[in-house]
């Protein structure tokens, strides 16, 4: 009997024993399993813009580009909209850098409003760095910040993933994609990108090693979606020079070129055209004159010495000897040549003897801009030409084509189309599926929505605070949609104010109502509704002061929701309607 109750003893010791070995190694493989990899937009998706991308594994964070966009029309007074960084300034210990695509201002423009929440190393090569630094200084933030230069193909170490910068073209010298290689796979954001086999500087793309890391393996594409739209290719941007010299060539007038201050390309092709036909070059608009001093300060702009004239010097050579390069292609209201078009420049009087070249496309919604500014111009007796006429502009941006051949270079396991409107990224999904990606392997994401993967899997599991931060002169984040929607009502119906003085004792009306209108009616052609309004102001207040009523809350009440209802009935207006008590 004891020697069967030892068997059974020494058979249950020995499963336990199983058991426990088999729960250690599930144990040990849970320690050992790999984390998810998050990807997190916090601007540039469903919209153009305002470009930042959050890369998190485990305890570290890369953050891809910070941009601004620029504010929609209902968005009154606003200068510039940034990214909302709440998430980043939660889990800014984590954080191990800033990694810079190239330098436009939808990439880096909100680079100082980030920096004056979080003091994070840059990385950018060597012409966005110098552009960067001029943002540096403006905000005084060049001494609190370390910006770092890096060159295409140069790989630096953020925490437990590797950053590698390819070069690719765009409308701006410098621009990179980026391999970040985490412990989970390899992530590619192109960047802003399109496969020029013949740009300016003759920096060809790096589509060798672009095919080298898509034949290592690849876990998610994200890629430039600006162009999803079109189909074929997009031109050259040697084409431009070739039109610029044909308007150049046998031109007795003054030439004005107006187009993006960015596009550094650009500005060499028309810098290139006026040397060859003998002509002094004068820049106009802070932004231009910015941009172009730190590119050939850099070595990204060549022309010959003494080509460039200050813009106080212009009347001093003949028209057939000049042009002018300047801001304002997209008609912004205070841009150089919208108020050249105006008469208003004080340094730059349009006539006849002019031949205006704007250089770029409109941007989608500054439609109507730009052809106010092209009316008035031709309304001086101007000649102008814009790209309906002739092919001065080419985008940055990719086509269907070049789309797709990035695609089959880098054949990633998962795709996420990014930069742009949903119209866009959806095209560009279908895209991919064109070229044999799986639906389910194509990610639509947005703002704020969290992206894990790892190799087995993607799946979005959740959200994070996202959302746009309006600068208003000095004031971030200080105009909200309370603000916003007051400054629209003042700018659709005006402003009312009515001003009582009351005895302090007894509560009476001593002096008032008086009616004060701001952009409501001219009082002078209005006098009776006016008086109406003070009439209806006289009775409501007696019946308060009948009642014992003399809280300013409810007096400032009755007047609102009385005079309210009276204006509305008269006039179908609702001007915002401001009351002020004052006690004697």
């Amino acid at each position: 009997m004891e020697e069967i109750l030892k068997q059974e003893k020494d058979i249950v010791d020995k499963e336990i024993t199983r058991r426990k070995k088999k729960q250690n190694k599930r144990e040990e493989k849970a320690i050992f399993k790999k984390a998810n990899l998050k990807i997190i937009p916090l601007g540039g998706l469903l919209e153009i813009g305002k470009n930042i991308t959050v890369i998190e594994y485990e305890d570290d964070i890369i953050i891809i580009d910070c941009g601004l966009g620029f504010p929609e029309d209902e968005m009154l007074g606003v200068d510039l909209v940034i990214p909302d960084i709440t998430y980043l300034e939660k889990n800014k210990e984590k954080i191990r850098g800033l990694v810079i695509t190239h330098g436009h201002e939808d990439h880096i423009g909100g680079i100082p409003y980030l920096l004056k929440q979080i003091n994070v190393p840059i990385y950018a090569t060597k012409l966005t760095a110098g552009l960067i630094t001029n943002k540096l200084e403006e905000h005084n933030l060049v001494r609190s910040t370390k910006l770092k230069e890096v060159k295409p193909g140069q790989v630096i170490t953020l925490g437990s993933m590797k950053v590698e910068f390819i070069k690719i073209t765009h409308s701006i010298p410098d621009a990179c994609a980026l391999a970040i290689h985490t412990p989970v796979g390899t992530i590619v954001h192109t960047g802003d990108f399109k496969i020029d086999y013949t740009p300016i500087d003759g920096e060809i793309i790096d589509l060798g090693r672009l095919a080298a890391i898509g034949n290592r393996g690849v876990l998610a594409l994200m890629s430039d979606s600006t162009n999803a739209e079109r189909k074929g290719y997009t031109m050259s941007e040697s084409n431009v020079g070739e039109i610029l010299d044909k308007l150049f060539i046998n031109c007795n007038k003054r030439i004005v070129v107006a187009t993006f201050s960015s596009n550094v390309h650009r500005v060499q092709q028309i810098v290139n055209s006026a040397v060859k036909y003998k002509r002094k070059i004068a820049v106009c608009g802070r932004s231009m004159i910015n941009m172009i001093d730190t590119a050939r300060r850099l070595g990204y702009i060549k022309v010959p010495d003494n080509v460039f004239i200050d813009i106080d010097l212009i009347k001093s050579y003949p028209d057939d000897s000049l042009v002018i390069i300047t801001t304002g292609s997209q008609g912004e209201p205070m841009s150089a040549l919208t108020r050249m078009a105006a008469g208003e420049h004080r340094k730059v009087q349009i006539t006849p003897n002019d031949l205006i070249i704007i250089s770029a496309n409109p941007i989608p919604g500054n439609e109507k801009y730009v052809s106010k500014v092209i009316d008035d111009l031709m309304a001086i007796g101007a000649e102008v030409i814009y790209n309906a006429l002739q092919e001065i502009h080419v985008s940055g941006h990719a086509c269907q084509e070049e789309q797709k051949l990035m695609l089959t270079l880098i054949r990633p396991k998962y795709f996420i189309p990014v930069h742009g409107e949903y119209r866009q990224l959806i095209a560009h999904a279908e895209t991919a599926k064109k070229i044999g990606m799986q639906h389910e392997n194509i990610f639509i994401t947005e703002n704020g929505k969290v992206l894990e993967l790892n190799e087995n899997e993607a799946k979005f599991t959740g959200h994070v605070q996202s959302g746009k931060v309006l600068v208003d002169g000095l004031g971030v984040g200080d105009v909200g949609n309370i603000v916003l929607k007051d400054r629209q009502r003042l700018s659709q119906d005006g402003l009312i104010v009515v001003v009582i003085t009351l005895d302090s004792r007894s509560g009476k009306i001593v002096a008032g109502p008086d009616v004060i209108s701001r952009g409501f009616v001219y009082v002078r052609e209005s006098e009776n509704l006016m008086e109406d309004i003070k009439k209806l102001l006289r009775d409501e207040l007696r019946k308060c002061e009948e009642k014992h009523i003399t809280d300013w809350s409810t007096l400032k009440l009755v007047v609102r929701e009385e005079l309210g209802d009276f204006i509305y009935k008269k006039t179908k207006r609702e001007p915002m309607l401001i009351p002020i008590i004052m006690e004697i």
